[in-house]
């Protein structure tokens, strides 16, 4: 047996090569725990990343899991076994507090898992906490009146993104290599490209969000995070299949995932990408400001994907109806979702959630109707763009990490933003054409903070969308490098 890998080394292993390593009892469950909570320890007080803990259970767990490595062959075992994670605090886990962020429910702890929740702990995740959201995860800034502000790994005066900041900057601070989180208008993206990781939505249907109050429900999305694509992929092959709670069709099946997570990795020089068509656009053909930073580094990463055999060249769907449908569609699932709490304890919700839950209140049916015929027309066009490319390449944020005291940017490239969802555009236009969506690291600005490209491809395409930013990020491996903290 070889030696196992002592605490620090252990936090930089990927989730496949930790669960290996478990698996092959050259690490032991409990072994594993132990690092993670000493980099908690070490690091959570600068980046308040993570604001539950339940170490007792978690040993608990650790010391089972530990038992069934003992007794059972190596391929037998569940492919996360032994992974330490945090889950999102708005990702319901049975009898571990969940907050959602917010101080009506400061004690609030559920009888059940959520869908996420519970397929990564039968896949061997060993569940030790949540880590830090937004209030109801609205915003894309981590903070709330709980726990305050998550801070940026990387800058720890900058924003770590969200709602699945906290995640992120757990996984970028090397607390766990892997993290569960959701995404309406860029949830997963924006603090994957803020924190230097990989974020993915992928389409309706795959993860189904379950249990829910509204079924029918397809902005939102449940998606992994991770330092790697292939990571990534590992999650996704325990965590796409359908669920009869859910009525939406699956249309990338878990074996998809599967196959694509035992692929090996592209031979180095090699071309993966022959073939692949991308069409690139910095602005979204709308004019969308961009910051100097963001939009110069996506050209320069462009050239990575013309050596990896693609075409790329500047090319985007027609996204004049995406503002319309995000917006309509938003507002509509925060009433459904929130007019209940808004009613009943507005003085102690944030005045941003109360604003889009009034929005979606006061919609009226012509609006709906417009919103609907919108999205058939946003449909259609990027059916057709997608019908020639391939992929589609664009910033994943259009701002830097911004300062952490801030609310939201107020001004993007120098034109200002009126609402907390504004700034976020690059992200939520592709929210509303329904497309699966991969944020990866795509280097840094000139003053150290990390900048994200985010990939879309056709509904369904997940598999191959994944595998396209694969090859790139096993040609670039941005997130190999780890913040000083």
């Amino acid at each position: 047996m070889t030696a196992a890998p002592a605490g620090a080394d252990l936090l930089e292993l990927s989730a496949r090569d930790l669960a290996a390593a478990v698996r092959t009892r050259t690490v032991s469950a409990r072994e594993v725990l132990d690092a993670h909570f000493a980099r908690i320890d070490a690091v959570n007080p600068a980046v308040n990343a993570v604001v539950t803990q339940v170490r007792e259970r978690a040993y608990e767990a650790a010391a089972r899991a530990d038992e069934l490595t003992a007794g059972t062959p190596a391929d037998e075992l569940p492919p996360l076994h032994g992974v330490p994670m945090t889950h999102k605090d708005t990702h319901a886990t049975a009898g571990i507090r969940t907050t959602s962020g917010s101080p009506v429910f400061a004690e609030h702890v559920p009888e059940h898992d959520d869908l996420v929740v519970a397929r990564f702990t039968a896949a061997g995740v060993i569940s030790t906490g949540k880590n830090n959201v937004p209030e109801f995860a609205a915003g894309s800034h981590s903070f709330n009146e709980l726990f305050g502000t998550t801070h940026n790994p990387w800058a720890l005066d900058r924003s770590a993104g969200g709602s699945s900041g906290g995640a992120a900057a757990a996984i970028a601070s090397r607390i766990q290599p892997l993290g569960d989180g959701s995404d309406m208008g860029g949830s997963l993206r924006n603090p994957a490209a803020f924190c230097n990781i990989a974020g993915f939505r992928p389409s309706a249907g795959v993860v189904p969000s379950a249990p829910t109050g509204n079924a029918w429900a397809w902005l939102g999305r449940s998606g992994p995070l991770a330092r790697s694509v292939d990571d990534l992929a590992l999650a996704m092959s325990v965590l796409a299949g359908p669920d009869p709670r859910i009525p939406l069709d699956c249309p990338a099946p878990r074996s998809g995932f599967r196959a694509l997570a035992a692929e090996d990795p592209p031979d180095p020089g090699s071309r993966p990408l022959a073939g692949v068509r991308i069409g690139l656009s910095t602005d979204f053909g709308l004019g969308v400001p961009v910051e100097p930073e963001v939009a110069e580094l996506l050209r320069t990463q462009a050239q990575v994907f013309e050596e990896l055999g693609a075409v790329v060249e500047e090319a985007v769907p027609d996204l004049r109806d995406a503002d319309e449908v995000f917006d309509v569609t938003r507002a509509f699932d925060m009433a459904v979702n929130l007019r209940t709490v808004v009613a009943e304890h507005r003085e102690l919700v944030k005045p941003e959630i109360v604003w889009n839950v009034e929005k979606g209140l006061a919609l009226t049916a012509e609006q709906l109707m417009d919103a609907a015929l919108a999205r058939t027309r946003l449909y259609e066009a990027v059916r057709v763009f997608f019908d020639r490319w391939d992929v589609l390449l664009t910033p994943t944020s259009q701002v830097l990490p911004f300062p952490s005291e801030e609310r939201w940017p107020h001004s993007v490239a120098g034109m200002p933003m009126q609402t907390y969802v504004e700034w976020m555009r690059s992200a939520s236009l592709i929210s509303a054409t329904g497309c699966p969506a991969v944020s990866v690291p795509g280097g840094f600005s000139p003053g150290g903070l990390p900048v994200g490209l985010q990939l879309v491809a056709a509904h369904g395409h997940d598999v191959g969308l994944l595998r396209t930013a694969r090859a790139y990020d096993h040609a670039t491996r941005h997130a190999d490098v780890a913040p000083r903290l």
